[in-house]
């Protein structure tokens, strides 16, 4: 197969072939959810050029180097073609440059076939034959272009829904001969002569074209705009300098990838935080959102400030069963344009993403002391506790559940939200309502941490005392519930609609211990369990036992290892100071992100590190990824061992003295936490931390 390329800019991107070519069914350039191109593409005397090489020069920009095929009377590398490809926001730009390096006259054709069929996002994902879904309805067929020889341009328009006006404008600079929706222009070149071309692509959800005079300077805007906010990007996160290569380029990786997600402000009150990943969560997502977030506050409380603030304006206020939303519910998903049609607008369906949003405001109140922004989302937070105990925990047992009730929502609501993933030991399918063992944790440190915010900022001490009893009940109540013996003992998945523990053993247990809820008398057979044969791969933590008869190294959720569930795993080891176990996590992810040219994506195969030479890619992994993309930088802070202590307005290391060697000598410098910057070093295994 050929590789495919992925250039974005906010919530616009692109997915092309190594010529530039959109072919497969994934491929084409997206907005708001929908296809508005899915072919443009380029030949040379009827056949497609021969690729020399290609690749991303920034996440918003790509070129392509081809030599010419030989067809009509053209000979071997004639002519070299350049292509340069820029994605800013709405729009795209391709310029051809044709050079003629032969020894004589040349004439040629080169062609344009465009062509846009208006695909929602969750069609063209369907259509995605690596999914295995057979009976995947049909794409839709391109729609007929439109050619306006006064403006030079190609129109095309969504004649299948009358509510949605949309439209694809293609502007180019240099006149052709035009055949149904293809261009072609008759070239002439002298040795050594060039010809150009730019083609400028516009999707209009709104129907809305652009004036052709006015296309080129918007373009020459938008690139200064997209290198403007990259370099303000690049000079607000931390800078690293470190003898640890594999370090050093999954965190310059982190730093582009996370530039590339964030989303700009529109009508929809989306502001700049990161979306989900490309190319089908281009989108707010709750949960994804909120641990992102989590993850890179090392590079300052901008994007965690920005979602909370975006969530709290998307919370639900009613309760309304079509789309699994109650009041005081963080979203699971927004969508925009025909995709919202086909899904919904937005969708609650989420059992996590509530207490994480709780969690998430701690965390930024730990690292800012940001009381002006607490007392703001006071109203936010005690609705995201009532909907804990009143809507959470629907039959009153002390444990939050979900059951999905709206017809199309998603059957399982938790981070592991596949269909088969909540399963026995013995690979039966557990049965709503579920209470998910992670989740419990994070209730019990969402009480716990606003606890303390409800006593020193809010002055509410006995908002504050009844959190703190209501987290120590349930981490008794936990214990009893979720305990197994078995298998050196550990926590069970899930209990199902019976109360019954489903008991595989899954990765879960580690998000238990960054919650803090395991008691200690538990955590060395907690550890065990994460570290032992049956969940270590040698590459990460996998989400599912190899013996669970659920188990498959390829499963979605039932086998994999995905970076960022390892990222939690490590935070969860070293809250409990088990150093050992979380270093060899940071280093072996570490390891594995240069197989994937230090981009660690969505999740990869859980096969084991003796039997593979390397990590094996899962099929369909997004990539970027956002909480993929934050995973080197948490990793990063725990690995330094740095922590905000908010009584002395200081940033504190509790690494352990004698880092392994493998880490080398790091520098960070310029984190904040304060409102102030800090240089932290690694030096001979010690970590120092001082004001800069």
């Amino acid at each position: 197969m050929a590789e495919q390329f992925r250039i974005l800019e906010g919530s616009t991107f692109c997915i092309c072939d190594e010529l530039g070519d959109f072919h497969a069914d994934v491929e084409g350039l997206f907005a708001e959810d929908t296809r508005f191109l899915s072919g443009l593409n380029m030949t040379i005397n009827g056949k497609r050029p021969l690729l020399l090489s290609s690749g991303r020069i920034e996440y918003f920009s790509a070129a392509f180097f081809t030599r010419n095929p030989l067809a009509g009377d053209l000979e071997r590398d004639e002519l070299s073609i350049r292509r340069e490809r820029f994605v800013g926001d709405g729009a795209m730009q391709d310029t051809f440059v044709v050079h003629n390096s032969a020894q004589r006259p040349l004439e040629f054709e080169l062609a344009l076939q465009v062509a846009s069929d208006f695909a929602d996002i969750f069609a063209v994902k369907d259509h995605d034959f690596s999914l295995g879904d057979p009976n995947a309805d049909p794409l839709p067929p391109p729609q007929p272009a439109a050619f306006d020889p006064d403006r030079n341009q190609f129109l095309l328009a969504d004649e299948t829904q009358s509510e949605f006006p949309l439209k694809t404008q293609v502007i180019f600079s240099e006149r052709g001969e035009v055949s149904d929706s293809t261009v072609t222009f008759k070239i002439a070149l002298e040795p050594r002569e060039n010809w150009a071309l730019h083609v400028g692509i516009f999707p209009l959800p709104d129907g809305e074209e652009v004036a052709p005079r006015f296309a080129e300077r918007r373009f020459g805007e938008e690139v200064g705009h997209v290198r403007d906010s990259l370099s303000a990007w690049q000079l607000k996160v931390p800078q690293v300098r470190t003898s640890w290569e594999m370090l050093s380029h999954a965190f310059a990786q982190s730093v582009s990838d996370l530039a590339s997600l964030r989303m700009r402000s529109d009508d929809t009150g989306i502001g700049k935080l990161p979306g989900a990943g490309v190319p089908w969560f281009m989108s707010v997502f709750g949960r994804d959102t909120i641990i992102t977030c989590l993850q890179t506050l090392l590079f300052g409380p901008e994007l965690a400030r920005t979602a909370l603030e975006v969530l709290a304006e998307l919370q639900a206020t009613e309760d309304d069963a079509s789309i699994d939303a109650e009041p005081g519910k963080i979203p699971h998903e927004v969508r925009q344009g025909k995709a919202a049609r086909r899904w919904f607008p937005r969708y609650y369906g989420t059992v996590d993403a509530t207490p994480l949003y709780l969690i998430l405001i701690s965390e930024v109140w730990r690292w800012t002391d940001d009381i002006a922004l607490m007392r703001n989302l006071k109203g936010s937070a005690m609705a995201a506790l009532r909907w804990i105990d009143d809507y959470g925990d629907g039959d009153g047992d002390g444990f939050v559940e979900f059951n999905k009730r709206s017809p199309r929502g998603l059957e399982v609501q938790s981070w592991k939200d596949s269909h088969d993933s909540q399963r026995f030991h013995d690979g039966t399918i557990a049965k709503a309502p579920i209470a998910p063992c992670e989740v419990q944790g994070y209730v019990y440190d969402a009480k716990r941490r606003i606890a303390d915010l409800a006593r020193e900022v809010w002055r509410d001490r006995e908002l504050g005392d009844r959190l703190d009893a209501e987290a120590d009940e349930l981490q008794r109540r936990f214990d009893e519930a979720f305990w197994c013996d078995q298998r050196g003992g550990y926590y069970a998945l899930a209990l199902d609609s019976e109360k019954r523990r489903v008991d595989s053993l899954c990765s879960n247990i580690g998000h238990l211990l960054w919650s803090g809820i395991v008691p200690p008398e538990r955590v060395d057979a907690v550890v065990d369990a994460l570290m032992g044969d049956e969940l270590w791969s040698g590459w990460g933590v996998r989400t599912m036992a190899t013996g669970d008869v659920g188990y498959n190294p390829l499963a979605y959720h039932n086998g994999t290892v995905w970076p960022h569930d390892n990222s939690l795993v490590a935070w969860g080891l070293a809250r409990y100071e088990r150093w050992p176990e979380a270093h060899r996590i940071v280093q072996r992810l570490m390891t594995a992100a240069e197989y994937f040219s230090y981009q660690l994506p969505e999740v990869f195969a859980g096969m084991r590190r003796s039997e593979t030479p390397f990590p094996i890619v899962y099929p369909t992994a997004a990539r970027p990824q956002a909480w993929a993309a934050g995973t080197p930088v948490l990793l990063l802070q725990i690995l330094l061992g740095l922590y905000p202590d908010r009584s002395r307005h200081a940033l504190e290391t509790n690494a352990p003295t004698g880092i392994p060697s493998w880490a080398g000598s790091i520098r960070l410098a310029g984190v904040r936490a304060f409102g102030r910057p800090w240089d932290v070093r690694l030096e001979d295994g010690q970590v120092t931390v001082e004001e800069a």
